[in-house]
């Protein structure tokens, strides 16, 4: 019977400290926190609207290159080697610019990626900021973003965090 009482008490603390260790875990959507935050929506509509000037921009040098390949085409029989020579040349040179004003603005270190940076990074840093003094304020080991998360099939609304995270952003919900 006194291994009994023993193995009882071992078992009750056992538990006790894995209770004392269970760690905090926490849900935040980043999409609908972010289309909360006003200055987002901003950003985003700023760089639409570049993305659309620096389409049409690219479309225009694009459409030039093709127009004069058509003429190009519809000449060819009247110009003699040296005149296609120098066609195919202005042709082939239009259409470099077009990639490389394509790849100016749209590039992987293009203008587009460098104005995301400088628009977005600010408010991505407030926004991990917030979350952050939510999970430090709450005592959560790890947060999790529900938006971008396709292997969390279920989550209990308990743990979201997000309107928190508006609220510290100075946005209630």
């Amino acid at each position: 019977m006194n291994i009994k009482k023993s193995i009882a008490v071992l078992v009750a603390l056992l538990g006790f400290a894995l209770t004392g260790m269970a760690q905090k875990f926490a849900m935040v959507d980043m999409e609908y926190v972010l289309s909360n935050v006003a200055a987002y929506e901003v950003a985003n509509n700023q760089l639409e609207q570049l993305s659309q000037r620096w389409q049409k921009e690219v479309e225009n040098v694009s459409r030039e290159a093709e127009t004069m390949y058509n003429n190009y085409k519809s000449q060819m029989p009247f110009l003699t080697d040296e005149q296609k020579k120098k066609y195919e040349e202005e042709i082939v040179a239009k259409e470099k610019e077009a990639v490389e004003l394509r790849n100016k603005y749209f590039g992987p270190d293009g203008e587009m990626y460098k104005k995301r940076q400088t628009l977005m990074k600010p408010i991505q840093e407030e926004v991990y900021n917030a979350v952050k003094k939510v999970s430090e304020e709450r005592g959560y080991m790890c947060i999790f973003d529900r938006a971008s998360s396709a292997d969390i099939i279920f989550a209990s609304p308990r743990i979201d965090i997000s309107n928190e995270v508006l609220a510290k952003l100075g946005y209630s919900k």
